[in-house]
């Protein structure tokens, strides 16, 4: 009933900046430059009051603009009534008093996106649009990150697909950002993005910024992550190289909430930079918890799934959300969040599933705070959806839902 509440009170954004406003310095988890960003799924116990909701923060956010938003995006999903009409109205209202809105999409996107919503985000005043093929930037792969940039002060990244699912009935997980670095270096990664479409159109080449494995920002408190990394701007971190670095300081714990998971390339060969960290450091003793959903209990994924459970220090648990009181919904009723906390004193907050594809050849994003504070909360989080109801351990849901219907 809350999550229902929650929801309900989100469909307009007047009632989502009241909320904004009175909630800002009681009801949401803050550190300095960052504030945790969630949607739970409606009519589940998976709710977190003291979390705004992600309509409430974009809302927020593109009614605040002066000058400029800048959005980048898998894909485009709308449906009239739900919370995602009411951001929509917001770009509208921002494009209606003067600012230039930019947003690019993933060409390979189209196909999950729907005529209706993609027709009213291009008619909204100043607001122009570009499909991006990134396979031909990167020589496979995807825009798979999700985020925006607002007049290059703050920003927002996360697992949420601009997608009025994700806004009511997917678990999502993000952060609101107004540190000045890593705003910087997001709105950097939107131009690189922008200008190689330019160059795509205009039959030229897209050129390598940099040597792929570069720590970027990684000594800092805070830094930012991406890839793929010879495509990254100057202080951005190569994810791909990062995370096994991240796992490999791991002494006591790593709670991993994550949608897709598989030791697998995107041809089906072996891809074990996650894998072989996650195993070398469950051989140091370290408790490797990992919270993965229904929807990778794909025959494919299967093998490297047990191998890796069989692993001594190493647990997996499925999480399978029920389905809405109004029925099936496609492509939704998920976790579709992509955490990880290191030791509760590191947290890593993203848009990349963690198999072969994504981390070495999609545009992704990933963000690391070195803060208990914010480490904690994440790692509450995943303890709250790994003791919950929907979750069971590996064996039992493979008997229960051997072939994912999705």
């Amino acid at each position: 009933m809350i999550g229902r509440f929650k929801a309900s009170l989100a469909k307009t954004c007047a009632v989502a900046l009241f909320l904004g406003d009175a909630g800002h310095a009681s009801a949401d988890v803050r550190i300095p430059g960052f504030e945790l960003v969630r949607t739970a799924p409606v009519e589940t116990t998976l709710d977190t009051p003291d979390v705004r909701d992600a309509v409430v923060v974009w809302c927020q956010m593109i009614d605040q603009a002066r000058d400029t938003i800048d959005f980048e995006q898998y894909y485009v999903a709308g449906k009239t009534g739900e919370p995602l009409d009411n951001v929509l109205a917001s770009l509208e209202a921002a494009g209606r008093r003067g600012v230039k809105i930019r947003f690019l999409m993933e060409e390979k996107g189209l196909g999950a996106s729907d005529e209706a919503t993609l027709a009213r985000l291009k008619a909204i005043p100043n607001l122009t649009f570009r499909l991006l093929d990134f396979g031909k930037v990167a020589g496979g792969g995807i825009i798979h990150a999700k985020f925006f940039v607002v007049d290059g002060r703050e920003a927002y990244v996360g697992s949420h697909n601009f997608d009025w699912r994700a806004l009511e009935h997917i678990d999502e997980t993000g952060l609101r950002i107004d540190d000045k670095r890593i705003v910087g270096q997001m709105r950097a990664i939107f131009a690189q993005d922008w200008l190689a479409q330019e160059r795509l159109a205009q039959g030229l080449p897209v050129p390598e910024l940099r040597a792929a494995d570069d720590s970027g920002d990684e000594g800092r408190p805070a830094f930012l992550l991406a890839s793929p990394g010879r495509f990254d701007p100057a202080g951005v971190g190569d994810s791909e190289a990062a995370l096994p670095r991240l796992i490999a300081k791991a002494r006591r714990s790593i709670d991993v909430e994550v949608m897709l998971y598989a030791a697998l390339a995107r041809d089906g060969g072996p891809y074990r930079v996650i894998d072989d960290a996650l195993r070398a450091a469950a051989a140091r003793g370290v408790k490797v918890h990992l919270l993965i959903t229904d929807w990778s209990l794909s025959p494919a994924r299967l093998p490297s799934l047990r191998s890796l459970a069989a692993v001594p220090n190493v647990e997996i648990r499925v999480i399978r959300i029920p389905e809405a009181s109004t029925g099936p919904i496609p492509y939704a009723r998920v976790v579709h969040t992509k955490v990880m906390t290191i030791d509760g004193a590191t947290a890593w907050i993203g848009t990349s599933n963690w198999e072969g594809g994504y981390l070495d050849h999609s545009r992704n994003l990933e963000v690391v705070l070195r803060n208990r504070k914010m480490a904690g909360r994440i790692e509450a989080l995943h303890r709250q959806a790994w003791t919950s109801a929907y979750a069971k351990g590996l064996e039992a849901a493979i008997a229960e839902r051997p072939v994912p219907a999705h």
